[in-house]
C-alpha cells in the first residue's frame, strides 16, 4: 500500500501539475491580500455613502477598492490558468494559503485580532490542505471541449447544477431580506454555491484555451462561448454577494467559512463531474476526507478565536457584523454580541 501511494505520489507530480501547483500558490497570494485591500476601501466608501451590506454601490467610485478588484483578478487569471493544468482537487484546497495571507495582513492592518488559536487554525488548514495535495488524482486526459460537454450535461451533474441554483435562488430571494445582515452563513452560501459552478466552467475553458494553443482550435465550438457565458454570470454573482459578506462581517472569519464551503461544494462538483474518485484507491479518498476533517477544525478555531479575542469567550452566540459607518477606530466593536450593538449604537446609525 505504501508503494502505491508513493507510485500515486510520483506520477501526481507531473510537469503540468507543478506548473498548476506554482500558479495556484500565485494565486493564493493575491487573492488574500486583495480580501485586505477591498475591505479598506468597502469601509472607506460606506464612511461616506450606502454601504455594501445594505445594497450600496459607492465602492464601485473607491480607487482603493479597484486596487484590490485588480490584485483578485490577477490572482483569479493564475487560478485559471491552474486549472487548465491540474485537477481541481489539487489546485482548489490550495485557497487555504489565502486564508493565512488574509488573517495575518487583517489582524496587521485592520486590527481584527488574530489570537494562538487563531494561528493554530491556519496552521491546521494548511496541514489538511496539503494532505490533499499529496493524496490528489490524475489529471483526467481530454481532448476536446466536446467531451467537457458531454460531462457536465450527464444526469448525474446535471442534477447536481439544478440543486444548486434552485438553493442559491431561494438564498437570494427569500433568505437574504431577512437574515442576511445578521447571518453570515447566507452570503458566503450563494457564493460558495454559484463558485462550484464556476470553477467547472473554469476548468473547461481552460483546458479549451490549452488546447487552442497547442494548436487545436477550441473556439469554433458554441460549447466554448457556453462555459464562458457561465462563467461569467457566477462570477458576478460571487463578486456582488462576497462585496456584501465582506462589508457586514469580520474578514477573518468570512475568508475560512468562505474557503471551507468553495472548497467542499468544489470538489463535489468535481467528483460528480470528472468523476475524480474513480481513479483513485480508498486508502487516498478516506485520506482526502480527513484532510477535510483538519480544515474544518482550522476553521472551527478561527471562528472561536474571534470571541476569545475581545473577552467575550462566555458569550453564546456574537455577532461578527462590522458597524454600520466603520473606521480604524470603530473595530473594537466588532466583538459585542448583536443585542449589545444595537443598544449602544449610536444616533447617528441609520
Amino acid at each position: 500500500m505504501a508503494s502505491s501511494s508513493g507510485q500515486s505520489w510520483r506520477d501526481g507530480m507531473s510537469s503540468d501539475n507543478i506548473k498548476g501547483l506554482v500558479l495556484a500558490l500565485s494565486s493564493s497570494i493575491f487573492i488574500g491580500a486583495s480580501f485586505i485591500v477591498k475591505k479598506k476601501g468597502l469601509k472607506k466608501a460606506g464612511a461616506s455613502g450606502v454601504r455594501a451590506g445594505v445594497g450600496g454601490y459607492s465602492y464601485l467610485y473607491e480607487p482603493l477598492w479597484w486596487v484590490g478588484m485588480i490584485t483578485m483578478i490577477v490572482g483569479e487569471i493564475a487560478n485559471f490558468a491552474a486549472y487548465a493544468f491540474a485537477p481541481a482537487i489539487l489546485v482548489t484546497p490550495l485557497g487555504a494559503l489565502s486564508i493565512i495571507i488574509s488573517a495575518a495582513l487583517a489582524h496587521i492592518i485592520l486590527r481584527e485580532k488574530l489570537h494562538i488559536f487563531g494561528i493554530l487554525g491556519c496552521v491546521l488548514c494548511v496541514v489538511g490542505s496539503t494532505t490533499i495535495v499529496l493524496h490528489a488524482p490524475q489529471e483526467r486526459e481530454i481532448g476536446s471541449v466536446i467531451e467537457v460537454w458531454e460531462l457536465a450535461t450527464e444526469p448525474a451533474f446535471l442534477f447536481y447544477a439544478a440543486l444548486v441554483m434552485t438553493i442559491a435562488f431561494i438564498l437570494i430571494f427569500h433568505v437574504i431580506p431577512e437574515y442576511g445582515q445578521t447571518h453570515i452563513m447566507v452570503y458566503i452560501g450563494v457564493c460558495s454555491l454559484v463558485g462550484s459552478l464556476s470553477v467547472m466552467s473554469v476548468k473547461a475553458l481552460g483546458i479549451a484555451m490549452k488546447l487552442t494553443l497547442s494548436g487545436t482550435n477550441q473556439l469554433i465550438y458554441p460549447q466554448t462561448w457556453a462555459f464562458t457565458l457561465v462563467v461569467i454570470t457566477c462570477v458576478l454573482t460571487q463578486m456582488n454577494y462576497l462585496n456584501k459578506a465582506l462589508d457586514t462581517f469580520n474578514t477573518a472569519v468570512v475568508s475560512p467559512i468562505y474557503y471551507v464551503m468553495f472548497t467542499s461544494l468544489t470538489i463535489l462538483a468535481s467528483v460528480i463531474m470528472f468523476k475524480d474518485w474513480d481513479r483513485q484507491n480508498p486508502t487516498q479518498i478516506v485520506t482526502e476526507m480527513c484532510g477535510f476533517v483538519t480544515i474544518l477544525s482550522g476553521t472551527f478555531l478561527l471562528h472561536k478565536t474571534k470571541d476569545m479575542g475581545d473577552g467575550t469567550c462566555c458569550t453564546t452566540s456574537l455577532s461578527m457584523r462590522l458597524p454600520k459607518h466603520g473606521d480604524d477606530d470603530d473595530l473594537a466593536s466588532e466583538g459585542i454580541p448583536l443585542k449589545r450593538q444595537e443598544s449602544l449604537r449610536s444616533p447617528r446609525s441609520p
